[in-house]
C-alpha cells in the first residue's frame, strides 16, 4: 500500500451506516490513503473504535488533545460519511462545539477538500433548514453528495438503510473526493 494521496480524516457521525464505516477505511486505504478516524462523541456507540483503530494503525480520535499529547498530522481531505442531520447543519452554521466540528468549520479555509455523504431520513432532509445548510456548504466549495449520483447538484443524498451490502456509497464518495482535488489542485497536497 502506498500514501501517495496524503492523510484523510473520516468524520463519522452517528448514524446506522457509521458501523460500516470500515468499508470507507479500506477503499481509501487502497487509493494510498492513511487514514484518520474523528468520531462525534454519539458516533462512539455506533462504531468498533477497536477494529477500526487496528485497521487504520491510529487511535480514533473524538476529543481534543490534551497539551502533553502528540499534534495529528494534519488533514490533507476530509470525507464526512455518515454525515447526520445534526452535524451538516452545524457545520453550515460554524458551530464548533466538538472536535468533529472544530474540524469541519476550519477546513474550508484552510482549503482542505471535504465530501460529505448524509445519512438523513426524507423527513430530515425535505425541512428547510437542511435545505439551507446543504446550499451554504455547496456555495462554500463543500461536495455534498446527491441521491442521483451527481454531485454539486440536485438533492442531497438521503441513506436510511444500514448495513448496504456494497461498497457503493463509501466508494461515491472517494470518487467525489477525487473530482473535487482536480478542482482545485493548488489548495490542497498531494499528487
Amino acid at each position: 500500500m502506498s500514501t501517495v494521496n496524503g492523510v484523510l480524516y473520516v468524520i463519522v457521525c452517528a448514524s446506522g451506516g457509521a458501523g460500516e464505516v470500515g468499508r470507507l477505511v479500506r477503499l481509501a486505504q487502497e487509493e494510498g490513503w492513511v487514514v484518520q478516524i474523528v468520531a462525534t462523541p454519539p458516533a462512539l456507540d455506533f462504531i468498533d473504535v477497536p477494529a477500526l483503530e487496528r485497521q487504520t494503525g491510529r487511535p480514533v480520535r473524538s476529543r481534543y488533545r490534551r497539551p502533553d499529547e502528540p499534534k495529528p498530522p494534519r488533514a490533507d481531505a476530509i470525507i464526512v460519511a455518515p454525515a447526520t442531520f445534526n452535524t451538516i447543519n452545524k457545520f453550515a452554521l460554524g458551530i464548533a462545539d466538538t472536535y468533529a466540528l472544530g474540524l469541519l468549520a476550519e477546513a474550508p479555509g484552510l482549503g482542505i477538500p471535504v465530501v460529505v455523504l448524509p445519512f438523513v431520513n426524507d423527513a430530515l432532509a425535505s425541512r428547510a433548514p437542511f435545505r439551507r445548510s446543504v446550499e451554504s456548504l455547496r456555495a462554500e466549495g463543500v461536495s455534498i453528495l446527491s441521491g442521483q449520483g451527481q454531485d454539486g447538484s440536485g438533492s442531497p443524498a438521503v441513506h436510511d438503510r444500514t448495513g448496504d451490502p456494497e461498497d457503493r456509497p463509501w466508494a461515491r464518495a472517494l470518487d467525489a473526493l477525487g473530482r473535487l482535488r482536480r478542482e482545485t489542485p493548488g489548495e490542497v497536497s498531494g499528487p
